[in-house]
């Protein structure tokens, strides 16, 4: 219940993807919030087929209180193939069914609609597209939209994905480009694979080929499965101006099954099987490691709009999710620790804290790409003197598949932001008893 002599934090969030919908969630929850959010299109769009969740996805699940909404099917065992022969090349980890924590495949629509169904009625605006954000001073920021509307509002919470406009005025000078990789991805009713001979459908697989692969998963759980994921990709894909700008737009089947004719015969048959009009296209773009996640003390990204990087290892949703969990608790804890706070510096103190918190991970991953920047680009290579070994190499024992074994990403997918959050508060703590 909002306090009767604070004053009002009003809060404006772009983006109705993971982020915005978590941090609608995490940021309704405080007292004395006035809170709007801005979505450019007509509705809530599911752009999409599935989506991982990990370890660190089922942690923020719980704290954003949507935990037992979200289900799906285990992604393990996950079985590394040979596009072309269907061989297996890594069998992957065994299935724990005793982890409530263990990596599943969700359906996007999912937990979209399990984010949406914790946040107030009529608390989205739609039909608003962020068109500029102007520096009011002590009086806030100013948010101009293409319908000649406008808001007035204390902090901007940018959740408006890859593209991000609030970014560009964070970072009016971050380079954003093309990184020459394109990706499909569809739903299939599983009743129309099921004649297909030994192709799996209740365990999760990667097919490898050269510069392309696709993963096919199920997206439900296994005792209710009705749903197969199609998704693919294909590496070092030249620029094609006018059409290579894309995210979620509808294209052809015939597109799609054009760059897989070579691959085991499996694959071509449930390329047959896709319903005409539900592949959709996604060109991958990336930046670098950007300075700081806020700005003007006033601006804070969440999301993609944070990390533009080719995805983030499959957990991109729940870094959304931890981001906008943990901006609401430093407002929370800003607002607990300041004496006397005023709106400004409330804003100003909790954003310092969240990009205290969060700028030291996402500087980390950035890190560890860039360490597998010349092993990405052997997977971009279209010829190869023996691909089938050297393929068994990448997965072999001394390979990717013992990294794995070992805790391969573990900063990623065993991360718990509940604890970093403890551990963030004690160590304040114990700074300011030194003060």
């Amino acid at each position: 219940m909002p306090s009767a002599t604070a004053p009002t934090l009003r809060i404006a969030v772009i983006g109705t993807g993971p982020g915005g919908l978590s941090s609608a969630i995490a940021l309704s929850e405080l007292p004395n919030v006035h809170l709007r959010v801005f979505e450019s299109a007509g509705e809530l769009k599911n752009l999409g087929a599935g989506i991982s969740v990990n370890h660190n996805g089922w942690k923020v699940l719980e704290l954003l209180g949507i935990r037992e909404l979200v289900t799906g099917a285990s992604t393990n065992p996950t079985v590394q193939r040979n596009a072309y022969t269907g061989e297996i090349v890594d069998p992957g980890q065994p299935h724990n069914p005793d982890d409530p924590y263990e990596a599943r495949r969700v359906r996007r629509l999912v937990l979209q609609e399990a984010l949406a169904s914790r946040i107030p009625p009529g608390l989205v605006e739609f039909n608003k597209k962020l068109v500029s954000l102007e520096d009011l001073g002590k009086d806030g920021v100013r948010v101009s939209f293409e319908d000649s509307t406008e808001a007035t509002v204390d902090l901007v919470v940018g959740a408006d994905g890859v593209r991000s406009v609030v970014r560009k005025h964070l970072a009016p000078d971050y380079p954003l480009e093309y990184a020459h990789q394109v990706g499909w991805r569809t739903l299939v009713p599983v009743e129309r694979l099921q004649h297909i001979p030994d192709l799996p459908l209740t365990t999760t697989s990667w097919w490898y080929g050269k510069a392309k692969s696709l993963w096919l998963s199920p997206v439900d759980e296994l005792s209710n499965l009705r749903l197969i994921e199609l998704t693919c990709r294909v590496y070092g894909e030249p620029f094609v101006p006018g059409k290579t700008v894309s995210w979620g737009v509808h294209v052809t089947n015939e597109k799609v099954s054009d760059r897989f004719t070579d691959c085991d015969s499996r694959l071509i048959e449930a390329f047959k099987q896709v319903e005409e009009g539900t592949w959709r296209e996604f060109a991958a773009y990336q930046g670098g490691d950007i300075d700081s996640l806020v700005g003007w003390h006033k601006l804070a990204l969440v999301g993609d709009s944070s990390h533009p990087s080719i995805g983030g290892f499959g957990s991109g949703s729940a870094f959304a999710m931890e981001d906008s969990w943990t901006l609401a608790r430093a407002i929370e804890y800003a607002l607990s620790t300041l004496t006397s706070p005023s709106i400004a510096s409330t804003v100003a103190e909790a954003l310092r804290i969240f990009d205290t918190v969060r700028k030291p991970f996402y500087h980390e991953m950035f890190q560890f790409r860039l360490g597998q920047k010349n092993a990405l680009q052997q997977v971009y290579r279209k010829e190869y003197e023996d691909f089938d070994g050297d393929l068994r190499r990448r997965f072999s024992s001394d390979g990717l598949g013992a990294r794995r074994s070992k805790g391969f990403l573990s900063f990623v997918y065993n991360s718990d932001i509940g604890k970093k959050w403890n551990d963030f508060i004690e160590s304040d703590k114990a700074r300011l008893s030194r003060q």
